[in-house]
């Protein structure tokens, strides 16, 4: 075992993140993406894994270069590889289609069509054809003599530096729809839309759907006739947006028709292997609240019945809810659903801060369920209840793998050997070293957990503590997810490490409305952001100074997002905390419901309220971190992405300007270029800035 030493900020650097991964039809061979730190930009490269040569296997490299590479999709027979290509260095550059065979490293870019930059690529079932969306004309808002994405493409690869070769600044934009920014992505100036293309040389592509609407989650029916895509056709899809299942038939002329109509939202749709059957992620509730979990909808393919709920009683959301940026939040995961067989689906299940691959059985005749879960089964033993899965492939064969994190490990490829159905347990395989030997020579956090005594039950709270100081009394911080339907995870943040490694003991609450402990804990939080959550915060805490842990009179908070509004909260409602960094936060709830990007929904889902009445700007103002801010006595750094959309500068400014009329400590950091996540996956200077800054503030105050 090599000496391990403490963590600095500058070794953000080495962080490498294994943040895709694809499956060969026979379960031998694996594509993964691999991102790290090149300068001072992302670079991703791909591997192939083989999975039959050893219980750890030999990656192979298959690119190299400048370049962002991801999206793998291997071709059925596993003889080629498709994938999503863009320059590294700039986050516009545009991105397309190459085709590798893996035996030689030969590489081939699709041929340039009328279209912008790609987003995602799926082979046809017979390997014939390849599928894949990307950005089209004519813009959505844009005024003045705007480049075509056909020129923008031409002139991007006449140009050496793609800095050079931004498109100018429109006349104007004309706005006359409530979705076109996107935090991420900025102004949303033209939809994606769904190609086809020959997978052989020469072939062009050709454009298949069309409209003031935009295709994602593309997916090909066993036939090879039919592609299934998430869209939202409708008229009041950017004020009331509910996406679902649509189809399109690629060889004639059609438009596209509804395939799983859910009365509440559905994507993410995939065939069964017999064309039966159609599986989906959504609800069925018309006006989900938060405390409604998206599930496992089944519906017939031909889209003669409407959706039903696979497993109605399982109270746990579909997908990875649990949150560590070990993961890289560079890229959404694929949780499923993926068929095993024609009576099988699998998906990835969050529960209680973990995630694993969970099966649901279906009669393939009727589509019924059969012995539906009703929590987290046996997929998840032993050690494995401290893993979380990311990204979920799955084999016709039953090959089962993921990529994910194991306790305080980055992730890796792993795979499921049995499945248990014997009364046993299935094993699970590490079979990569790719993502976290960078880890090997820096000392982790020791992750212990406790149940702490709450009003509302058992909060569920990860203390992180410096190696071999685990009963010591610390100064301390307590860490607050975002979300609010996020949950802490026995993978820490980097910033955990980078605390611990300071000397810090860090407390992590998975509070009452933290996603993947039931509708049950997430519902009393609902309309009332700053009081059952804000009460949970202090209990955790609470136990932890009863337990001797933490130095009561040396006491941090942190938190970004739905996290950043509670230290923004927690400053101005109580004075025991000595320093506080809040990072992209709320301060005005009034303001910010159509300040953000996706603000009204958003409330309305949570129950905030809106300023569309009296009583709902009372509710809006109720929550708002501004309301206390002449009690604000704690110093505070505020934090800020200046491209975030999410959570956006000018309403966290309101309590930056006010504290300073007011004479109190306060310092504002702005970050240009860099939006809601950019302490995870933006610059990396600017991240190694951000985590200086805000060890030096926390040494600064709770260090005297």
């Amino acid at each position: 075992m090599p000496t391990r030493r403490v963590m600095t900020p500058a070794d953000i650097r080495r962080q490498v993140v294994v943040e895709e991964l694809d499956l060969s039809a026979d379960g031998r061979l694996a594509v993964v993406a691999r991102r790290s730190i090149r300068g001072n930009h992302y670079e991703s490269h791909l591997y192939a894994i083989p999975l039959d040569e050893g219980r750890i296997a030999k990656p192979r490299r298959l690119t190299t270069g400048p370049v962002r590479d991801g999206f793998p999709r291997l071709s059925p027979d596993a003889r080629h590889v498709a994938f999503v290509r863009r320059d590294a260095g700039d986050d516009d550059a545009l991105a397309s289609v190459v085709v590798l065979d893996p035996r030689n490293g030969s590489q081939r870019p699709l041929p340039a069509g009328s279209h912008g930059s790609v987003g995602e690529v799926a082979w046809s079932p017979d390997g014939r054809r390849l599928a894949f969306t990307a950005e089209v004309d004519p813009p959505r808002f844009l005024v003045g003599p705007v480049p075509s994405v056909d020129a923008a493409r031409s002139r991007r690869r006449g140009a050496r530096n793609a800095a050079t070769a931004a498109e100018p600044s429109p006349l104007a934009r004309r706005i006359t729809r409530a979705d076109w920014r996107w935090d991420g992505s900025g102004h949303l100036d033209r939809w994606s839309h769904l190609f086809v293309v020959d997978a052989g040389r020469g072939a062009r592509p050709r454009q298949i759907t069309s409209g003031d609407w935009g295709v994602a989650d593309i997916c090909w029916s066993p036939d090879g006739r039919t592609i299934a895509f998430t869209a939202d056709p409708s008229q009041t899809a950017d004020t009331r947006p509910r996406p679902t299942v649509w189809a399109v038939d690629v060889d004639d002329d059609a438009p596209p028709r509804p395939l799983l109509a859910a009365v509440g939202h559905a994507g993410h749709p995939c065939f069964s292997p017999d064309g039966r059957w159609l599986a989906a992620v959504g609800v069925v509730e018309a006006d989900p609240t938060d405390d409604i979990s998206p599930g496992i909808l089944v519906a017939p393919a031909d889209g003669s019945r409407r959706a039903w709920p696979l497993a109605p009683r399982l109270d746990r959301p579909i997908g990875n809810w649990t949150d560590t940026d070990l993961n890289g939040w560079m890229l959404a995961g694929r949780p499923g659903p993926f068929w095993r067989d024609p009576g099988t689906i699998v998906a990835v299940v969050s529960d209680r801060g973990r995630s694993h691959p969970v099966r649901f059985r279906i009669d393939p005749k009727t589509g019924a369920p059969i012995d539906p879960p009703m929590a987290t089964p046996r997929e998840a033993p032993g050690p494995w209840s401290d893993a979380t899965s990311h990204t979920l492939a799955v084999a016709p064969i039953g090959t089962i793998a993921v990529l994910g994190t194991l306790g305080t490990r980055a992730m890796e490829v792993m795979t499921l050997d049995g499945d248990g159905d014997d009364g046993g347990r299935p094993r699970w395989t590490t079979r990569t070293t790719l993502g976290s030997a960078w880890q090997r020579r820096l000392a982790q956090p020791d992750m212990r957990r406790f149940d702490a005594p709450g009003a509302g039950g058992p909060i569920e709270t990860w203390v992180a503590s410096p190696p071999g100081a685990r009963d010591a009394t610390l100064p301390t911080v307590v860490d607050v997810h975002g979300g609010p339907l996020g949950a802490w995870a026995p993978a820490p943040h980097v910033e955990v490490a980078l605390l611990v490694a300071r000397g810090y003991r860090v407390v992590l609450p998975n509070i009452r409305g933290s996603a993947t402990y039931g509708s049950g804990w997430i519902r009393p939080q609902l309309g009332d952001w700053g009081g059952v959550d804000a009460a949970d915060v202090h209990a955790a805490l609470d136990h932890v100074i009863d337990l001797g842990l933490a130095d009561p009179d040396r006491l941090g908070v942190l938190g970004l997002s739905y996290g950043g509004f509670m230290v923004n909260w927690l400053v101005g409602t109580t004075d025991r905390f000595r320093a506080a960094v809040s990072e992209n936060g709320v301060t005005n709830q009034v303001s910010d419901w159509a300040n953000s990007d996706s603000g009204p929904d958003y409330d309305r889902a949570a129950l905030m309220g809106d300023p569309l009445s009296p009583d709902g700007i009372d509710r809006l103002w109720r929550q708002s971190p501004l309301r206390h801010v002449a009690n604000v006595r704690t110093p505070l750094l505020m934090l800020q992405g200046e491209a975030d959309l999410r959570c956006p500068p000018h309403d966290n400014e309101q309590l930056f300007i006010a504290l300073r009329h007011l004479g109190r400590t306060v310092e504002y950091v702005l970050y240009p270029d860099e939006s809601h996540v950019y302490s995870s996956s933006g610059r990396p200077d600017r991240r190694i800035d951000r985590m200086t800054r805000m060890l030096d503030w926390f040494d600064r105050y709770l260090r005297v």
